[in-house]
């Protein structure tokens, strides 16, 4: 902050961020300290000077919900000096510190409290929520005259980590060989389906067919915890089988580019954001694709198609969350095949979602294993989430998504 065009008022602080130009970066557990630097040119009366570490979320139209609030008094006038404060000038360094905790306690309803962990920082343009962190400095001045305030907001990034993939994909990742299927891997892979779908070829003739989406699972000792788990900056494996007498509506599906599986977002916010079962409206639920999978064949025989693939959960992709007000969970979701020729008989498919199953997303590598790509040299992960927006029949508005109906 300036004065007469110099800083009298500055607020230096130790993050983790690589940069002075990025915002400061905290994760959970983190010491959050620094100085608050003064410089006065003449003698001013100063009552107090504090520092605040706050987080909140805010709702668009709706006042900011504090979860988070820690305050210290760095400096005090002398008691002797009366509540008129003290005169203080020249050049003054007052160091703080705080420890950012890794739950803070809610109130879910009258007599109902529950340990939430700190969610991530969240702003996005468009946003119907948002999370934010920020340091606060006041400056106490004497009778009749303003405080003065300096703030700058901080990036907080919660730990969570995957399960242990199962044993064979790690020897994988290790001795840097193919993956596994779900047929020799049983324990490796959580088969989704199968969806059994209906259709016309051509417009002459009906023929059906049934997939299932085999999703990489943790080891098998963990698999109690019932947690599909990824973190950001890796692949999740993927094998989609399709199964039919009709060879030539084989062939037709199981061409990679028909083949649409989302990594998909639900952003919840309201009163019922910590319930995974309430019932989602389209002024607090809002959806979009977080990235695509991509295929390749990877056997065949004359009644079946297997494909491999991989979605590609990108740096940026925020983890997964559930706070009061404020939810992010996901999904994948395998929409209906976009092969020319092939029409899905929506009267007994539908025409949104063949198969989904919730995923975790995670800020942090299982430790000891580098996961590693498998996409063969050609293959590009497709970019944005257009296609899962036009075929789910949603709105853009900004970066939002409004759903037109209930899943």
């Amino acid at each position: 902050m300036e004065r007469n065009g110099k800083i009298w008022l500055s607020l230096h602080v130790r993050s983790r961020a690589k940069s002075a130009a990025s915002p400061p970066i905290y994760t959970e557990g983190d010491i959050v300290s620094g100085r608050v630097e003064l410089h006065f040119d003449k003698p001013e009366k100063i009552k107090g000077i504090n520092i605040a570490m706050q987080g909140g979320t805010t709702a668009v139209g709706q006042e900011e919900i504090i979860f988070l609030d820690a305050t210290q008094a760095i400096w005090s006038p002398d008691p002797k000096q009366g509540k008129s404060g003290e005169r203080l000038q020249g050049k003054h360094a007052l160091p703080f510190k705080f420890v950012l905790p890794k739950e803070v306690t809610m109130t879910l309803s009258k007599n109902n409290k529950a340990e939430f962990k700190l969610p991530p920082n969240f702003s996005e343009r468009a946003s119907p929520s948002y999370i934010d962190y920020k340091l606060i400095v006041t400056v106490r001045r004497g009778l009749f005259l303003a405080n003065m305030t300096l703030s700058h907001y901080f990036a907080y990034v919660p730990l969570t980590t995957p399960p242990l993939p199962s044993s064979l994909r790690q020897m994988s990742y290790r001795s840097g060989t193919g993956l596994i299927g779900p047929d020799r891997d049983r324990y490796g892979w959580k088969v989704v389906g199968p969806a059994k779908l209906a259709g016309t070829l051509f417009n002459v003739r009906k023929t059906g067919l049934e997939c299932e989406l085999a999703i990489a699972t943790p080891h098998a000792w963990l698999m109690w915890l019932r947690k599909l788990a990824f973190p950001v900056r890796s692949p999740i494996p993927l094998f989609l089988t399709l199964r039919s007498n009709d060879e030539q509506a084989l062939d037709i599906l199981s061409s990679p580019s028909a083949i649409r599986v989302f990594l998909v977002r639900s952003l919840a916010n309201g009163s019922d954001a910590v319930d995974d079962d309430a019932v989602r409206r389209s002024n607090n639920f809002f959806v979009e694709s977080a990235g695509q999978a991509v295929f390749w064949s990877a056997s065949r025989d004359k009644n079946s198609r297997t494909l491999q693939g991989e979605l590609e959960v990108k740096h940026g992709v925020k983890p997964s969350f559930v706070f009061p007000r404020f939810s992010i969970r996901y999904s994948l979701d395998l929409l209906p095949f976009a092969a020319p020729g092939f029409q899905l008989d929506t009267t007994t498919n539908g025409d949104s979602v063949l198969l989904s199953e919730t995923v975790t997303i995670c800020t942090t590598h299982a430790p000891g294993i580098i996961p590693r790509s498998y996409t063969p040299p050609g293959y590009e992960h497709p970019q944005g989430g257009g296609d899962y927006n036009k075929s789910m029949g949603l709105l853009e508005n900004g970066n939002q998504r409004f759903y037109h109906h209930i899943r």
